[in-house]
């Protein structure tokens, strides 16, 4: 049994359900494959109302009164370290189905998302391409923001760049609150605003920046804008927006085409994909295939069993990382086109190591082997 933790209602359901719908597909397709070791995996969900103590409480229920063999998903960062410690006190192993800001290990959490040098690395590069650019940077007051904000204004410092403003509003934030920032960057007239807000908010804020005539002539870019968050904008709202991220619906590769066609025939023809899904429907698959190998969902065993394993995933080939139980996988900007699909910019070479704790924090280390060179325009792997 799985037990998922995601959220159906709240302010990050509109991406949590995305998840939530790829980790079942996955599901379903080790099923029709028959199975682990020829049993079928059941998943069982709750609403976690995106609710970090929620979180840790179902987290509980499926382990304690469900009997829930592993858990899957969790997508802002304080809810995966509500439901960590749960997951370590029962030695219950959690497959993490998101980015996040690196700086954290725990023998029981495979990390499935990427981590900042696999997707602000090349995203600061592409922005810092000539010295004395002007940042603006504004986000949601939780962990992911406000650590991606400290490493992008290493790497801003690196290459002479400046930093205006380092801005944070609540989840629950309003559109007056949204609004004073807004001013604050007519104000201000940075190159480029770096936007962490998630959620609802993330929707307000880009109609705001709009309505004040700050989408024309300003460079936006995040880690945080997919395909979800453009789909719950008023059309080409988004438009040249860039995103780094390890996936984009319009990645071109085999696994992709097929991942699109059988989450919209399963969910509707309209559904549009993104990384978070990408990551819940490529962790799911990973960890119960070495669920499958091990005989058994222990933390231990199934990382033994990960560290010889690869898997086809619709960004490309990943594979785990055994000194650190996060993945290999494939940094690419994209920008937003006017139908709301990203158009490929740039993209690595090869999928990159991850560096969870940035030892290798320059962006002249994007120059080496490792991580490797980056294809900008690329059409495809």
């Amino acid at each position: 049994m799985v037990g998922a933790l995601y959220s159906e209602t709240g302010a990050t359901a509109f991406v949590e359900r995305t998840q939530l719908n790829a980790t079942r597909l996955a599901i379903e397709e080790i099923n029709a494959s028959g199975g682990v070791d020829g049993r079928e995996v059941v998943l069982v969900s709750h609403d976690a109302q995106s609710d970090p103590a929620r979180f840790a409480s179902l987290a509980e229920a499926l382990l304690d009164e469900e009997r829930a063999d592993l858990l899957i998903g969790c997508y802002m960062t304080n809810t995966r370290q509500a439901v960590v410690p749960v997951a370590e006190r029962r030695g219950a192993l959690l497959a993490y189905a998101a980015c996040y800001e690196g700086f954290e290990y725990s023998p029981n959490v495979i990390y499935g998302g990427a981590v900042p040098n696999q997707h602000i690395l090349m995203l600061a590069r592409h922005l810092m391409n000539e010295p004395g650019k002007r940042f603006y940077l504004v986000g949601t007051r939780y962990t992911f923001p406000i650590e991606s904000h400290r490493v992008l204004l290493t790497l801003i410092a690196e290459r002479k760049g400046h930093a205006l403003a380092e801005r944070y509003v609540p989840l629950d934030v309003t559109r007056r609150e949204l609004d004073q920032i807004v001013q604050d960057i007519r104000r201000k007239k940075p190159d480029v605003v770096f936007c962490t807000v998630v959620g609802r908010a993330a929707s307000a804020f880009y109609e705001l920046c709009a309505e004040a005539g700050l989408t024309a002539d300003t460079t936006f870019a995040s880690l945080t804008i997919t395909e979800a968050e453009v789909a719950a904008m008023p059309p080409r709202l988004a438009e040249g927006h860039l995103t780094a991220a390890t996936y984009f619906q319009s990645v071109d590769t085999p696994e992709n085409r097929r991942f699109v066609r059988a989450y919209q025939a399963r969910f509707g023809v309209r559904e549009r994909l993104n990384a978070m899904a990408e990551t819940a429907y490529a962790v799911t698959h990973l960890t119960l295939a070495a669920v499958a190998r091990a005989g058994s969902a222990a933390p231990e065993a199934v990382r033994r069993e990960l560290a010889d394993m690869t898997f086809r995933a619709p960004q490309g080939e990943i594979r785990l990382d055994p000194e650190n139980s996060h993945l290999y996988l494939w940094p690419r900007i994209g920008r937003v086109q006017a139908d709301g699909q990203f158009q490929i910019i740039a993209e690595a070479a090869a999928p990159v190591k991850p560096d969870p704790y940035l030892i290798n924090h320059t962006l002249e280390d994007w120059d080496g082997a490792t991580p490797p060179e980056v294809l900008p325009l690329a059409s495809g792997l």
